[in-house]
C-alpha cells in the first residue's frame, strides 16, 4: 500500500520484517536452529506477523471461541497432540494451521479459507464464482460442526460485511463531496506530491478514478495515504482499512465481540459520525469565509517540510521532473492500479 511504500525505510521496519524474505523461509514458522514440526503446528507461530490494525488475525482468533479453547487446552497432550502430523490432527479445537493449512498443505490458499474479496469487496456473494470457495470454506468447519452451522455462520459474516459496506460507502461519499465542492482542507492540488509523484485524491483508487475533480489525468490513480492528508481522508482510510477488516475477521474467526464492540461495527459508526461532523464544520467555515470575503489559502506546511522531503513523491518530482512512479518503474504492471485488482472482483 502507498502509505507504506512512500515512507522511508526506518519508518516501515515493522512492515519489511514480515513482507520480505521471511514470507518464503521455512524458518519463519519452523524456527531457526530448533526446526521442530511440533513448534510450527502451534497457533502462536503465526502471531509474529498476523496481528495488528490492518491484519487483525491473531486477535480475532485469540479472543474468539476457538482461541479460548486452544489457550485453555493447549498444554494437555490428550487435547492437543503436537507429535501428530497435521493431516492426522484430532484437536479439541482448531489452530490457525488446522484450518488454513488443512491436511498439512503449505499453500494456505488451497482451501480458499483466505481471500480478501469475501470480507472487503462489495461483491455479490451469491454469484456462481463464489460457490466453490464458499463450499470449500464450509467443508473445513464440517470437521467439527454441521454443514448447516458452517453455512449459517458464513451468512452471518456476509450480513455483517454488507452492513459495513453501507457505512463504508456513506463515509467515502461525505468526503468525496467535500473534494468535489472544493471545501476540503487540503485539496489534492494543495498537497506535496503523493506516493507516485501525482496530485490525485488518495481515496479515488484504481478503476474507480474517472473524474478530473479528484486531480490527476485520465487513467491516473490515487491510493490510500495516512500522512499529509486531511483528517477526513485518514478517518475514511481507518474505517475501511482497520475497522471493516475487524468485522470480517472477527466474524470469520468466531470473535463476535471483536466484530462489534472492539472497534468493529461500533468503530465504523464512530468514524462515520466524526467524518460527518468534520464535513459539517468545513462547510460552515467555508460559508462564513465566503460571506466576509476571505479567500482561503492552504497552509504551506501541507506542501513541504522536513518529514515530507523523505517521502517518495517529492523525491520523484525533484529528481525526475514530469515523471511519475509508473514512468520510472521498469515493469509498471505490478504497480498498475488502473484496473480492478482481481478477476473475481
Amino acid at each position: 500500500c502507498a502509505w507504506s511504500i512512500e515512507r522511508p525505510p526506518g519508518d516501515t521496519a515493522g512492515c519489511t520484517f514480515c513482507h520480505t524474505s521471511p514470507e518464503e523461509r521455512c524458518s519463519t514458522c519452523h524456527q531457526r536452529h530448533q526446526f521442530d514440526p511440533k513448534v510450527a503446528r502451534k497457533s502462536e507461530q503465526c502471531k509474529t506477523c498476523h496481528w495488528g490494525k490492518d491484519h487483525r488475525d491473531w486477535e480475532a482468533y485469540d479472543i474468539g471461541l476457538h482461541g479460548t479453547v486452544y489457550q485453555i487446552n493447549k498444554w494437555d497432550p490428550k487435547q492437543f497432540d503436537w507429535t501428530k502430523k497435521l493431516a492426522d490432527a484430532d484437536y479439541v479445537g482448531p489452530t490457525c494451521q488446522y484450518c488454513h493449512m488443512r491436511g498439512g498443505h503449505h499453500n494456505i490458499q488451497r482451501f480458499s479459507t483466505i481471500y480478501t474479496s469475501m470480507g472487503m469487496s462489495m461483491a455479490d456473494r451469491g454469484a456462481p464464482i463464489w460457490k466453490e470457495k464458499r463450499d470449500r470454506w464450509a467443508s473445513v468447519c464440517d470437521d467439527c460442526h454441521s454443514p448447516r452451522f458452517a453455512k449459517e455462520n458464513l451468512q452471518a459474516m456476509d450480513e455483517s460485511v454488507k452492513d459495513a459496506g453501507l457505512k463504508y460507502r456513506e463515509t467515502f461519499k461525505v468526503a468525496e463531496d467535500l473534494v468535489k465542492d472544493g471545501v476540503a482542507d487540503p485539496m489534492p492540488k494543495d498537497l506535496c506530491p503523493d506516493w507516485s509523484g501525482q496530485h490525485v485524491w488518495s481515496l479515488k483508487i484504481g478503476a474507480y478514478h474517472d473524474d478530473p475533480a479528484f486531480g490527476g489525468k485520465a487513467g491516473e490513480s490515487g491510493e490510500f495515504r495516512m500522512s499529509n492528508c486531511s483528517d477526513i481522508e485518514r478517518l475514511c482510510f481507518e474505517s475501511v482499512g482497520y475497522f471493516q477488516t475487524y468485522i470480517m475477521k472477527g466474524m470469520s474467526h468466531g470473535s463476535w465481540n471483536d466484530a462489534t464492540y472492539s472497534d468493529g461495527s461500533f468503530g465504523m459508526d464512530r468514524w462515520l459520525v466524526n467524518v460527518k461532523q468534520d464535513a459539517s464544520q468545513a462547510r460552515r467555515l467555508a460559508a462564513i469565509e465566503k460571506k466576509v470575503g476571505i479567500t482561503w489559502v492552504p497552509e504551506s506546511f501541507w506542501k513541504t517540510g522536513e518529514w515530507l522531503d523523505q517521502l517518495t513523491g517529492p523525491y520523484i518530482v525533484k529528481n525526475h521532473p514530469g515523471k511519475t512512479i509508473f514512468d520510472l518503474c521498469p515493469d509498471p504492471g505490478w504497480l498498475d492500479t488502473h484496473h480492478a485488482p482481481a478477476e473475481e472482483v
